[in-house]
Protein backbone atom coordinates (compact mmCIF):
# COMPACT_ATOMS: atom_id res chain seq x y z
CA UNK A 1 0.00 0.00 0.00
CA UNK A 2 1.17 3.54 -0.80
CA UNK A 3 0.83 4.81 2.77
CA UNK A 4 3.12 2.07 4.13
CA UNK A 5 5.70 2.77 1.40
CA UNK A 6 5.94 6.48 2.25
CA UNK A 7 5.59 6.12 6.00
CA UNK A 8 7.75 3.02 6.54
CA UNK A 9 10.62 5.43 7.13
CA UNK A 10 9.44 9.04 7.16
CA UNK A 11 12.03 10.95 5.12
CA UNK A 12 13.86 13.99 6.44
CA UNK A 13 12.98 17.08 4.42
CA UNK A 14 15.02 20.26 4.48
CA UNK A 15 14.30 23.87 3.56
CA UNK A 16 16.43 26.99 3.86
CA UNK A 17 15.67 27.43 7.58
CA UNK A 18 13.98 24.19 8.64
CA UNK A 19 14.50 20.48 9.04
CA UNK A 20 11.34 18.40 8.86
CA UNK A 21 12.00 15.13 10.67
CA UNK A 22 10.47 12.49 12.90
CA UNK A 23 9.23 13.62 16.30
CA UNK A 24 11.13 12.03 19.20
CA UNK A 25 10.68 11.85 22.98
CA UNK A 26 13.51 14.40 23.25
CA UNK A 27 11.05 16.94 21.80
CA UNK A 28 8.69 16.68 24.76
CA UNK A 29 9.70 19.93 26.50
CA UNK A 30 9.65 22.04 23.34
CA UNK A 31 6.29 20.56 22.31
CA UNK A 32 4.89 21.17 25.78
CA UNK A 33 5.91 24.85 25.53
CA UNK A 34 3.60 25.43 22.58
CA UNK A 35 1.07 22.70 23.35
CA UNK A 36 0.32 24.29 26.73
CA UNK A 37 -0.04 27.78 25.24
CA UNK A 38 -3.74 28.75 25.14
CA UNK A 39 -3.19 31.06 22.18
CA UNK A 40 -1.53 28.30 20.12
CA UNK A 41 -4.28 25.81 21.01
CA UNK A 42 -7.04 28.30 20.21
CA UNK A 43 -7.39 27.30 16.54
CA UNK A 44 -6.59 23.58 16.68
CA UNK A 45 -8.80 20.56 17.30
CA UNK A 46 -6.84 19.30 20.31
CA UNK A 47 -7.07 20.54 23.87
CA UNK A 48 -4.36 22.61 25.50
CA UNK A 49 -1.78 20.36 27.13
CA UNK A 50 -2.31 20.60 30.90
CA UNK A 51 0.87 18.74 31.84
CA UNK A 52 4.03 17.36 30.30
CA UNK A 53 2.35 13.95 30.66
CA UNK A 54 -0.25 15.08 28.08
CA UNK A 55 2.57 15.98 25.69
CA UNK A 56 4.46 12.75 26.32
CA UNK A 57 1.25 10.79 25.62
CA UNK A 58 0.82 12.60 22.31
CA UNK A 59 4.42 11.92 21.30
CA UNK A 60 3.97 8.23 22.16
CA UNK A 61 0.85 8.26 19.94
CA UNK A 62 2.99 9.67 17.08
CA UNK A 63 5.77 7.12 17.68
CA UNK A 64 3.19 4.33 17.49
CA UNK A 65 2.03 5.69 14.12
CA UNK A 66 5.64 5.67 12.84
CA UNK A 67 6.09 2.11 14.08
CA UNK A 68 2.87 0.98 12.34
CA UNK A 69 3.73 2.79 9.08
CA UNK A 70 0.73 5.11 9.32
CA UNK A 71 0.31 8.75 8.33
CA UNK A 72 2.14 10.74 11.02
CA UNK A 73 3.61 14.23 11.44
CA UNK A 74 7.00 15.64 10.75
CA UNK A 75 8.54 17.65 13.56
CA UNK A 76 9.65 21.13 12.54
CA UNK A 77 13.16 21.96 13.72
CA UNK A 78 14.51 25.49 13.36
CA UNK A 79 18.06 25.23 11.97
CA UNK A 80 19.25 28.48 13.56
CA UNK A 81 18.96 27.15 17.11
CA UNK A 82 18.11 23.44 16.74
CA UNK A 83 14.78 23.90 18.57
CA UNK A 84 11.70 21.79 17.90
CA UNK A 85 9.07 24.43 17.07
CA UNK A 86 6.03 22.59 15.71
CA UNK A 87 4.61 19.83 13.56
CA UNK A 88 3.27 19.51 10.05
CA UNK A 89 1.61 16.57 8.40
CA UNK A 90 -0.93 15.18 6.04
CA UNK A 91 -3.79 14.77 8.49
CA UNK A 92 -5.37 12.40 6.01
CA UNK A 93 -4.40 10.89 2.69
CA UNK A 94 -6.63 9.10 0.20
CA UNK A 95 -4.21 7.37 -2.21
CA UNK A 96 -7.05 6.05 -4.40
CA UNK A 97 -8.23 9.60 -5.02
CA UNK A 98 -4.71 11.11 -4.99
CA UNK A 99 -5.80 13.72 -2.45
CA UNK A 100 -4.58 14.72 1.00
CA UNK A 101 -5.02 17.45 3.62
CA UNK A 102 -2.27 19.34 5.40
CA UNK A 103 -2.36 20.38 9.06
CA UNK A 104 0.27 22.25 11.07
CA UNK A 105 1.00 23.99 14.34
CA UNK A 106 3.88 26.28 15.26
CA UNK A 107 5.18 27.70 18.52
CA UNK A 108 3.93 31.28 19.00
CA UNK A 109 7.51 32.52 19.42
CA UNK A 110 8.08 31.72 15.72
CA UNK A 111 4.87 33.17 14.26
CA UNK A 112 5.12 35.88 11.61
CA UNK A 113 8.50 34.80 10.22
CA UNK A 114 7.29 32.84 7.19
CA UNK A 115 8.42 29.53 8.72
CA UNK A 116 5.05 27.79 8.47
CA UNK A 117 4.72 28.84 4.83
CA UNK A 118 8.21 27.47 4.18
CA UNK A 119 7.25 24.12 5.74
CA UNK A 120 3.89 23.98 3.90
CA UNK A 121 5.57 24.63 0.54
CA UNK A 122 7.99 21.77 1.18
CA UNK A 123 5.18 19.39 2.16
CA UNK A 124 3.25 20.39 -0.97
CA UNK A 125 6.34 19.60 -3.09
CA UNK A 126 6.70 16.26 -1.34
CA UNK A 127 3.01 15.46 -1.84
CA UNK A 128 3.05 16.13 -5.57
CA UNK A 129 6.49 14.60 -6.25
CA UNK A 130 6.59 11.58 -3.91
CA UNK A 131 2.97 10.77 -3.10
CA UNK A 132 1.57 11.28 -6.61
CA UNK A 133 -1.12 13.65 -5.32
CA UNK A 134 -3.22 15.74 -7.67
CA UNK A 135 -4.95 17.82 -4.94
CA UNK A 136 -3.75 19.02 -1.55
CA UNK A 137 -6.11 20.91 0.69
CA UNK A 138 -6.03 22.62 4.06
CA UNK A 139 -8.75 24.03 6.29
CA UNK A 140 -8.76 26.51 9.15
CA UNK A 141 -11.24 28.14 11.48
CA UNK A 142 -12.75 31.21 9.79
CA UNK A 143 -11.25 33.55 12.38
CA UNK A 144 -7.71 32.11 12.02
CA UNK A 145 -6.28 34.87 9.84
CA UNK A 146 -2.68 33.70 10.27
CA UNK A 147 -3.41 30.24 8.92
CA UNK A 148 -5.38 31.69 6.00
CA UNK A 149 -2.33 33.80 5.10
CA UNK A 150 -0.05 30.74 5.26
CA UNK A 151 -2.29 28.90 2.80
CA UNK A 152 -2.46 31.86 0.44
CA UNK A 153 1.31 32.44 0.54
CA UNK A 154 1.82 28.73 -0.13
CA UNK A 155 -0.05 29.05 -3.43
CA UNK A 156 -3.35 27.59 -2.28
CA UNK A 157 -6.62 29.02 -3.53
CA UNK A 158 -9.58 29.83 -1.31
CA UNK A 159 -12.53 27.60 -2.25
CA UNK A 160 -15.15 28.66 0.25
CA UNK A 161 -16.49 28.24 3.75
CA UNK A 162 -17.72 24.90 5.01
CA UNK A 163 -20.43 25.77 7.50
CA UNK A 164 -20.39 24.00 10.87
CA UNK A 165 -17.86 21.51 9.51
CA UNK A 166 -16.38 20.38 12.83
CA UNK A 167 -17.50 20.13 16.42
CA UNK A 168 -14.44 21.35 18.29
CA UNK A 169 -14.27 22.00 22.02
CA UNK A 170 -18.05 21.99 22.28
CA UNK A 171 -18.71 24.42 19.42
CA UNK A 172 -19.47 23.85 15.75
CA UNK A 173 -16.82 25.62 13.70
CA UNK A 174 -17.10 27.10 10.21
CA UNK A 175 -13.95 26.32 8.23
CA UNK A 176 -12.25 28.06 5.33
CA UNK A 177 -11.21 25.59 2.62
CA UNK A 178 -8.09 26.10 0.52
CA UNK A 179 -6.49 23.84 -2.06
CA UNK A 180 -3.72 23.55 -4.59
CA UNK A 181 -3.66 21.27 -7.61
CA UNK A 182 -0.59 19.70 -9.18
CA UNK A 183 -1.13 21.77 -12.32
CA UNK A 184 -1.11 24.97 -10.21
CA UNK A 185 2.59 24.48 -9.41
Amino acid sequence: MEIERIYSDLPILETERLILRKVTLEDVEDMYLYGSDEEVARYVTWDTHKSITDTKGFIEFILNKYQNKQVAPWGIEYKENGRFIGTIDFVWWQPNHKTAEIGYVLSKEYWGKGLTTEAVKEIIRFGFNKMDLVRIQARCFVENIGSSRVMEKSGMQFEGIIRKALLVKGKHQDLKMYSILREDC
